[in-house]
C-alpha cells in the first residue's frame, strides 16, 4: 500500500490521540494549581507555626552515623554500561546466594531496606542501590534523563554490572512500579519478584480512571508535575512535609529514630537534592495511554489494608493481568504502606515462604 495512502488512513487515529493527549495534560496541569494551592497551605502552615526553622530546609551537613553502619554492609559504585551513570549501592552477602536486588520509593533511598539486608545476607548476595537522583548516586539535572525506559535500563545494568543473569528484585513504592515494568521487558533477568505497595502504570491508569478516589489518594503526583515549585514546598520548615510523611502517627513508619529520619533527609537537604527524585514523577504521564500487559514472573505481592495512597482494590486488579498462578497476593490487615520498614518481621515470614523451593 503507498506511504501517503497510509499516513492518510492514519491520519483520524493519530489526531485523536493527540486530542487526547492534550485533554489529558490540561486536566492534569489544572490538578497540579489546585493540589499547588493546598500544599501551599500547608507549608505556609507549617512556616508559622514554626517560624525560627524559616522558609528553606536546613542543609545537614554530616550524614548520620546510621548510614555507615557495618552490619548493615559495604558501600560500592557501579558505573553503568548503558548510561555512564555511576549508582551508589550497599552490598553483603557476596557468595552465599543468589542476587536479590532491592529498589525503595519515594522519600528513601537504600536505607529503607536495612532490616531485610540484615535477615537475607546469609543465603544471598543482598544489593540496596540508590537510585537514579538519589543519594550518592549521579542525578542528571535534565528531566528526560529520568524516564520510565531510562530507569528500567538502569536495572538492567545493575544486575549485569555486578555479574549476574538474573536476580530476585525486591521492591516498593516507585521501586516497585520500574521492577513490575522491567519484569514485562526483560523477563529473562528475573527469577522472582516481591513488591510492596505498587501497581503497574497501566493497571494504576485503568484503575484510577474508573476510581476516582484513587486520584484523591495520589493527590501529590499532579502537584510534582509542576517545576521548582514542589521542592519549595517540601523543604519549607526544614523539611517539614516529609518529616510528617514519614513519621505521622498512623500513615508513617512507626518508632523512626531521629538519626533514621535523618538518614532519609541527608541527602534531599543537600542543594538540588529533591530535583532528582521529583523528576520520576515528571515524567509519569508521558506515555499515557498505556495499553494493558500481562504479567508472567512469579510474584509475592505485599500490600496494607491501611495504605493511605494506594487503594485496596489494585491488587484485585493486578491479579486479573496475570498468568493464573504466577501471584500469590496478600492484604496485610493492620499494616499500611511502609511495611518493610514498619513490619519487617512479617515481610520477611512472607518471603522466606516464598523463596524455600530456591533455597532447597
Amino acid at each position: 500500500m503507498p506511504e501517503l495512502v497510509v499516513t492518510a488512513l492514519l491520519a483520524p487515529s493519530r489526531l485523536t490521540l493527540k486530542l487526547l493527549r492534550a485533554f489529558m495534560w490540561s486536566l492534569v496541569f489544572s490538578a497540579a494549581l489546585v493540589v499547588a494551592a493546598v500544599y501551599g497551605s500547608i507549608a505556609l502552615t507549617h512556616v508559622l507555626c514554626r517560624p525560627r526553622r524559616g522558609c528553606c530546609g536546613r542543609p545537614r551537613r554530616i550524614p548520620p552515623a546510621c548510614l555507615s553502619d557495618p552490619a548493615l554492609g559495604e558501600h560500592c559504585f557501579l558505573t553503568l554500561k548503558s548510561s555512564g551513570i555511576r549508582l551508589h549501592y550497599v552490598s553483603a552477602g557476596r557468595g552465599n546466594g543468589p542476587l536479590m536486588l532491592f529498589l525503595h520509593g519515594f522519600p528513601e533511598n537504600w536505607f529503607s531496606w536495612r532490616y531485610q539486608l540484615q535477615e537475607f545476607q546469609s543465603r544471598f548476595h543482598v544489593v540496596a542501590v540508590d537510585m537514579r537522583g538519589y543519594g550518592s548516586s549521579d542525578a542528571p539535572k535534565d528531566v528526560d534523563c529520568y524516564t520510565i525506559d531510562l530507569l528500567t535500563a538502569d536495572i538492567q545494568d545493575v544486575i549485569l554490572g555486578l555479574g549476574y543473569s538474573k536476580c530476585i528484585l525486591v521492591s516498593h513504592d516507585w521501586g516497585a512500579l520500574l521492577a513490575w515494568n522491567f519484569s514485562i521487558y526483560y523477563p529473562s533477568l528475573v527469577d522472582r519478584m516481591v513488591v510492596v505497595s505498587a501497581a503497574p502504570m497501566s493497571v494504576y491508569q485503568d484503575y484510577a480512571m474508573r476510581h476516582i478516589g484513587q486520584l484523591f489518594r495520589s493527590n501529590y503526583v499532579f502537584l510534582f508535575q509542576l517545576p521548582w515549585l514542589p521542592e519549595k514546598l517540601l523543604s519549607m520548615s526544614d523539611f517539614q512535609i516529609l518529616k510528617t510523611t514519614l513519621t505521622h502517627r498512623k500513615t508513617g513508619i512507626p518508632h523512626l529514630s531521629p538519626s533514621e529520619l535523618d538518614a532519609f533527609l541527608y541527602d534531599f537537604s543537600q542543594p538540588g537534592g529533591l530535583t532528582g527524585p521529583l523528576n520520576y514523577y515528571r515524567n509519569i504521564f508521558r506515555n499515557f495511554p498505556l495499553e494493558p500487559q500481562e504479567l508472567a514472573t512469579p510474584t509475592l505481592l505485599l500490600w496494607g489494608k491501611k495504605d493511605p495512597y494506594f487503594d485496596q482494590g489494585l491488587v484485585g486488579a493486578i491479579s486479573s493481568r496475570f498468568v493464573p498462578g504466577r501471584l500469590e497476593a496478600h492484604i496485610l490487615p493492620d499494616m499500611g504502606h511502609w511495611i518493610p520498614q514498619s513490619h519487617p518481621k512479617e515481610m520477611h515470614e512472607y518471603m522466606w515462604a516464598f523463596l524455600q523451593d530456591l533455597l532447597d
